[in-house]
């Protein structure tokens, strides 16, 4: 909290002179005659000022000759003015950028200094300098015109009504283009495709898939879940995006976005190694096996992951053969679980504990799970703090 006040404290320190210079500078120019009126320019010196008396000749007035150089030197201020006003333009814009970034700044007096982080001794790096480097490079973030890619699967009418909760949510916050890529049945798709033709929302794609033709590969699996069959497609992702997509954000239709997806898509640039999978851990005890006698999960590595929300690198699971490898976990599970109870995500957390090294582990305030036996409370301290909630899951809790 302290250092939300540094910051906002150094952002109107800096944005003072901006509104009070300009002002300063016309009101020295335009008001008027200057006869009579003590000046100081030390900066151009008395040499300066005496050249221009003998400049002016014999012919001129004592009266006329102070005037024009008052206004000689009025005009040299206030293009010196004018240039440390566009220095100082350039200090707020930098300035701005870090307070979106959640980094601490320090902003000095002088205007050929650029803004830097906080810390014991830290030095002021001349603004020339540091022009030298990318803003990219000092700014990690989605560029602005980057396409965000993602896959919901919506089936029936109430999986359609929430989906545009969640779409309308997306888009609030939303400042690149967006690709929607939604595995639909009939329903679903009738009911998207009228909404989308009539918001004519611009930088948008939209694209379906249909979910009937996916059934047969993973019709095999019993599910007890109350999404039935669709709630196994996530699985086949793989298969049914255009082979040239390299990577994704696959939501539920049940969450509501309170910042800018673009945060989240960017995380997809700090998976290292063989990671390839970017989801948050279960805020339930449903994986643990204790929430009564004889309670029987699926495998899991820990806690588990909740798929609500996921990130993927699809060109990775795609050379991974990741098609056989879920199947294959599947089916030995199968053979002593009989069936899934939570869908998808009993899959995907039996692939992750036998095969840890595929998950980049999301902070869990990019998927809070609502409901009466969940650790949500733990994800945030203030409303503020909440990036993807309202995640009414029934597969927190059964």
């Amino acid at each position: 909290m302290l250092g939300i006040c540094r910051r906002r404290a150094r952002f109107i320190l800096i944005s003072v002179p901006l509104l009070f210079i300009p002002a300063l500078t016309w009101f020295f120019l335009f008001n008027g005659n200057f006869e009579d009126r003590t000046v100081t320019w030390s900066q151009y010196g008395d040499s300066q000022i005496s050249r221009q008396h003998t400049s002016l000749g014999p012919s001129k007035s004592r009266a006329g000759v102070d005037e024009h150089h008052s206004h000689e030197a009025m005009e040299l201020w206030a293009r010196e003015v004018e240039e440390e006003n566009m220095q100082l333009r350039r200090q707020l814009s930098e300035v701005q950028y870090e307070l979106r970034a959640g980094r601490s700044v320090t902003v000095s007096n002088a205007s050929s200094l650029l803004p830097m982080e906080d810390g014991a001794g830290a030095e002021m790096a001349p603004l020339s300098k540091a022009r030298n480097s990318t803003e990219c490079s000092r700014y990690p973030a989605v560029q602005k015109c980057e396409l965000i890619h993602i896959a919901i699967v919506c089936a029936g009418h109430n999986a359609s009504r929430d989906v545009v909760t969640l779409v309308k949510s997306i888009l609030f916050h939303r400042r690149n283009p967006l690709h929607f890529h939604f595995i639909t049945d009939d329903v679903a798709y009738r009911v998207l495709q009228t909404l989308f033709k009539t918001w004519m929302v611009p930088s948008l794609q939209i694209d379906f898939y249909n979910a009937d033709a996916l059934k047969s590969e993973v019709s095999w699996i019993p599910n007890k879940h109350y999404s039935g069959i669709y709630g196994l497609m996530k699985l086949v992702l793989t298969q049914t995006l255009p082979a040239s997509l390299e990577k994704i954000i696959v939501l539920d239709t049940d969450i509501t976005f309170a910042t800018d997806i673009a945060e989240l898509w960017v995380i997809l640039r700090k998976f290292k190694g063989e990671q390839i999978i970017g989801l948050v851990e279960n805020q339930s005890d449903w994986y643990l096996g204790n929430l009564w006698k004889n309670h029987r999960p699926w495998p899991a590595l820990g806690r588990g992951f909740n798929t609500g929300v996921i990130l993927l690198l699809l060109k990775r699971l795609r050379q991974m053969k990741w098609d056989q490898m879920w199947r294959l976990t599947a089916e030995r599970e199968l053979m002593s679980m009989l069936s899934t109870s939570l869908a998808d995500q009993d899959i995907f957390n039996a692939v992750l504990k036998q095969n840890p090294f595929l998950v980049y582990q999301l902070p869990c305030f990019w998927n809070v799970q609502l409901s009466d036996h969940t650790r949500s409370e733990q994800c945030y301290k203030e409303v503020s703090d909440l990036k993807v909630g309202l995640h009414s899951c029934f597969i927190c809790f059964m």
